[in-house]
């Protein structure tokens, strides 16, 4: 490994969450909701809707997670670190609390959640201090549940796709998220389903990337003109088609030890 290594990948996580802090409204248009199925599975862990109560997310963006445990008739209470994401969850989620806060330091009370979910966020957080701040917000017995919607590289042009977008978040085949010893039980659920999106839709998904978002325009334009040729020459779709476009939602969950 290279002197500095760890320091440096910390750094580079670090600019590529902060380019999350401004354009919710984009995000918010562009980014694709979650299948019902994973809710569902999470909240059966503690009983169903009928077993919980009062639900935190964290790291909830524009409220597309939170939107679906709001759904489920659970008191939910909404922290990111954005001002600008969180102005885009107030707007469509009106009676939901939300405050600027991290999975690191939420500033929520003790004990006051009988579910905790970092939906699409917990890559940019530092595991060991989130499970403990997390743990703390939990009520005895509580759930942790970890989110991902990735897009399915099982499919051979998916694959291709993923690598011209740069979407670094497709995890590998042994992937386990890092947490810490307040939680135990870890175990997960998959569920396979399609977006329907044209090629307009996919290249504006690219431009919510964080890779897309670091980068300076030169790089920005390649991506855009490789997306072009992928999209409308190699796989021949038209500006009107709509695509299925398959994603695979990772749902993990763990217990209050």
């Amino acid at each position: 490994m290279a002197r500095g290594g760890p320091k440096l990948h910390h750094q580079r996580r670090y600019e590529l969450g902060r380019s999350f802090q401004d354009g919710g409204e984009h995000y918010d248009r562009v980014r694709p909701g979650y299948p019902a199925g994973s809710v569902e599975w999470l909240l059966r862990s503690v009983g169903g809707t009928a077993g919980a109560s009062d639900a935190a997310d964290i790291g909830a963006g524009t409220g597309k997670y939170t939107a679906m445990l709001v759904q489920r008739g659970l008191a939910v209470t909404a922290v990111d670190p954005s001002p600008d994401m969180l102005a885009q969850l107030r707007l469509a989620l009106p009676g939901v609390p939300a405050s600027v806060g991290t999975a690191e330091a939420t500033g929520l009370p003790d004990a006051a959640f009988d579910v905790v979910t970092v939906a699409q966020a917990w890559h940019w957080c530092d595991p060991r201090l989130a499970s403990t701040e997390l743990s703390r917000i939990l009520r005895p017995g509580g759930v942790l549940g970890l989110i991902w919607n990735q897009l399915d590289t099982s499919v051979p042009w998916v694959h291709r796709l993923s690598r011209i977008m740069h979407a670094g978040d497709v995890h590998k085949p042994d992937f386990r998220p890092a947490i810490g010893p307040e939680f135990a039980g870890l175990e997960s659920h998959l569920t396979r389903w399609e977006d329907p999106v044209t090629t307009k839709d996919i290249v504006e998904l690219a431009k919510s990337r964080s890779y897309y978002l670091a980068a300076g325009e030169s790089i920005r334009a390649k991506v855009r003109a490789n997306l072009d040729w992928y999209l409308h020459e190699h796989l021949t779709y038209s500006a009107e088609d709509i695509i299925g476009l398959p994603y695979l939602t990772q749902t993990w969950r763990a217990f209050k030890a």
